[in-house]
């Protein structure tokens, strides 16, 4: 394989994604891809949520001796706890109720090929000791069986958390952690390397637009300034977002810098969402998530106080008296216990949503997983 120094991409096969970028940190990449992607190194690959953990796994993959056998993408945070390690190793039939049948877990599956665990951050520890295994013995046990079942099959790992202070909470195992980081991929934030946004717009622009049959006039040097001064906290995946709306909406046209404003301005968080930001605390890990709830809960309900009180405005003081009597209730809520109100809050988001799990857990923001175990917990499935 020919030296990457001067290449701006990396593309394993035809087939798979590129990977984009002029920068010094992502030349890096590249070259570091280039020498484990032939061996069966595990690799760990860290980084903020959208800047491209997926595909450099699938570049590895590409560029590895099992190209021609399966990648198996495997999103560790979405199985609930209850079932993950089914998910993972299989089960025998009988092994548990429902388990009508005998069945393959994605690591069989995967045999000969690559498993690629994204999120391995959310893998609960009695997954990992057996996650353990099989890095270390190439063996694993079916849901339900005594017999050791052996495994060809090279892992890759990711995260956007930082698994050694996992690691010091409790939360990781370290002989997992120093298992894992054998080779460690970095993938920088894309407000670090500025400089590859020129390059990732041209890359989505001609996908999108030849996707949509959509005849690109271009962008300004000034619009591109103004891409590359935006912080991009959803970072690559965002940017192809944003590229993909500005083609559509503007149907193509050239693309001024004010055209990009507009853009990014409808599509910024607002600063209200900043109070959703992870925040560094000391207490354990359940008062933390109920807090997360129950801030997230509060600020939902603190949303639709501000609507109820737009239209009070306008349909005059019958209403903004019964507003205000609405309002004298919630003010009585917060004296609840912090058990109480999450176990409220957890029901009103369920029954918001008609029982859907997946949309419950974003509102309230947490992990399905989070929100799976809090259901049984509280006896409301």
């Amino acid at each position: 394989m020919q030296s990457a120094a001067m290449k701006n991409e990396y593309r394993g096969a035809p087939e798979e994604p590129v990977i984009i970028g002029s920068s010094v940190e992502m030349q890096e990449i590249i070259k570091v891809i280039e020498q484990v992607a032939p061996t069966d190194i595990t690799v760990l690959i860290t980084g903020e949520s959208g800047v491209g953990k997926e595909v450099v796994a699938k570049a590895i993959h590409a560029g590895s001796l099992r190209s021609k056998k399966p990648l198996v993408t495997v999103n560790s945070g979405a199985i609930p706890e209850g079932i993950i390690e089914s998910e993972l190793f299989g089960h025998e039939r009988g092994s548990f109720t429902g388990a009508s049948d005998q069945r393959k877990g994605y690591f069989e599956i995967a045999d000969g090929g690559t498993i690629f665990l994204d999120e391995i951050g959310e893998l609960p520890l009695s997954a990992q000791v057996k996650f353990l295994r099989v890095l270390e013995n190439k063996e694993f046990l079916r849901v339900g069986s005594s017999v050791p079942r052996r495994l060809d099959v090279r892992v890759l790992a990711a995260t956007n958390k930082d698994l050694e202070q996992e690691v010091r909470h409790g939360r990781f195992r370290a002989d997992l952690y120093f298992r894992l980081r054998s080779v460690n991929i970095i993938v920088p934030p894309l407000r670090k390397r500025v400089e590859d946004i020129p390059l990732l717009f041209k890359t989505f622009a001609e996908e999108i637009s030849t996707k949509n049959n959509i005849r690109f006039a271009g962008i300004s040097d000034d619009a591109l300034e103004v891409l590359k001064s935006f912080h991009w906290p959803g970072n690559v995946r965002e940017l192809r977002n944003t590229v993909e709306s500005m083609l559509v909406l503007e149907r193509g046209r050239y693309l001024e810098a004010d055209d990009v404003r507009k853009h990014l301005r409808r599509n910024r968080v607002s600063s209200s969402e900043d109070r959703h930001l992870p925040v560094h605390v000391t207490r354990n890990v359940e008062q933390a998530e109920r807090e997360l709830i129950l801030r997230a809960l509060l600020d939902i309900k603190g949303n639709l106080l501000d609507l109820k009180n737009i239209v009070t405005e306008q349909q005059g003081s019958a209403v903004r008296n019964e507003s205000a009597v609405y309002n004298r209730q919630d003010a009585v809520e917060p004296t609840l216990s912090l058990v109480e109100m999450e176990k409220r809050m957890i029901g009103d988001a369920l029954q918001r949503y008609h029982g859907n799990r997946r949309l419950a857990a974003r509102a309230l923001q947490i992990s399905e997983r989070t929100l799976y175990r809090k259901i049984k917990e509280y006896g409301l499935g």
